[in-house]
């Protein structure tokens, strides 16, 4: 079990240091040109380009605070080590700004475990926005050292789910990514109970092979070899898929968070009967309100005519892939990360394509010739200067300048 939290060397509610740090804090991450966006209902036409950008983008309260979180641990300990386990957000600006102001990040190999060795009684380790597993907290406060806690408040609501099923002998069906930080240190929350249990989908299509299993259309065996890596140790379907409760990475796409909640919740029905529903599936709309709000965002956006759209944010950031999902079924999309992906002067564009994992891709000629509207959205975790930035690229490609 996790020691009790000694108050001199575990953080959770910042130094009172929020003062000190805001005009540093402004200066990198704040954007006037999003602001001039804002102040004329988010669009600016400069010639024969219109920006459109959505009402819902960037920085969620989560990821201030955590950013703000580091820059006051930073203030309060200046002459100590400071180490940051993983990336703080997905963002590669703010991560690179925050080993700029000397805090290692500690990295790990995308399934196993950090190593710890390094750090020692007198160091100081912040704990990302997205939290660590259970394994990881017990064993850095084994070392003794200063722990500062930036995880988000939305996780900790997701955490809570989690830990309730299995304290009622329900397994947790997260939809998620198994292999994500957030989604990792949620499903380790099973482990405060004897018997808990978790298997993560990824997406409809497994949530489907999932109900195939209820509804006694494929055997265990495949349920055991499709999730080997997304299942709790010693995971049984016949056993630990009687009882289900659903729960999600807090960054998905809430509406195929929503319909796998349902497709599964049916096949329990179909299979067992309503009554076994009742008693042995649980539900509940786990996607952070920041999350949901971009996304409600892009959805109104999408309803103008956009020439196209782009989405700015990390390649490994969840809900940035997400929106760049949502969008790409209506529009043409570009998920970048930062404003070089657009080279004004060969008018071309470095992006990932949507719904294609771990590819990225170059277009040339990417903006249409003639009057064009383009779309602009950024995920929780993108500063405004750097949507800024982009929007300066855009206007530039056709020789535009604000």
């Amino acid at each position: 079990m996790i020691p009790p939290q000694d108050p001199s060397t575990y953080f959770r509610k910042g130094f009172g240091l929020k003062a000190e740090v805001q005009d540093e804090l402004a200066e990198d991450y704040d954007g006037r040109l999003v602001d001039l966006l804002r102040s004329q209902d988010y669009t600016l036409t400069i010639g024969d380009v219109t920006i459109r950008l959505a009402r819902e983008f960037g920085f969620c309260y989560g990821v201030e605070r955590a950013v703000e979180y580091a820059y006051q641990t930073r203030r309060k300990f200046p002459d100590r080590r400071m180490v940051l386990v993983g990336e703080i957000i997905h963002n590669p600006h703010v991560n690179k700004r925050l080993e700029e102001m000397g805090i290692e990040i500690l990295r790990a190999d995308p399934t196993g475990p950090f190593d710890f060795s390094s750090i020692g009684p007198d160091d100081v380790v912040i704990l990302p926005a997205f939290g660590v597993t259970i394994g990881d907290f017990e064993a850095l406060r084994a070392v003794g050292c200063v722990l500062v806690d930036t995880t988000c408040g939305s996780v900790l609501n997701v955490w809570k789910r989690v830990e309730s099923y299995a304290r009622d002998g329900f397994t947790s069906l997260i939809h998620g990514k198994y292999y994500h930080e957030e989604t990792r240190a949620t499903a380790s929350q099973v482990g405060k109970y004897p018997g808990g249990h978790y298997l993560v989908v990824r997406d409809m299509a497994e949530a489907e092979l999932v109900c195939a299993f209820i509804e006694g259309r494929v055997g265990g065996a495949e349920i055991t070899e499709r999730f080997a890596r997304a299942v709790s140790e010693a995971f049984d379907p016949a056993r630990d898929l009687e009882r289900i409760g659903v729960a999600n990475q807090t960054t998905m796409l809430a509406q195929e968070s929503l319909a796998i909640a349902e497709r599964v919740g049916a096949s329990i029905e179909r299979a067992r009967g309503a009554e076994v529903r009742a008693r042995n599936f649980r539900s509940f709309d786990t996607i952070c309100s920041a999350t949901q709000e971009r996304q409600d965002a892009v959805r109104e956006l999408l309803a103008e005519h956009l020439d196209v759209m782009v989405v700015i944010g990390g390649f490994n950031s969840s809900n940035t892939i997400s929106l760049a999902s949502l969008c790409a079924e209506s529009v043409p999309t570009y998920h970048i990360e930062t404003s070089s992906a657009i080279d004004p002067d060969a008018g071309s564009v470095h992006y990932r394509p949507a719904g294609i994992k771990h590819s990225e891709a170059d277009r040339v000629d990417w903006l249409p010739s003639g009057p064009v509207r383009v779309g602009v959205t950024a995920g929780a975790s993108t500063p405004n200067n750097k949507i800024g930035d982009v929007v300066t690229r855009i206007l530039r490609t056709r020789g535009l300048e604000v």
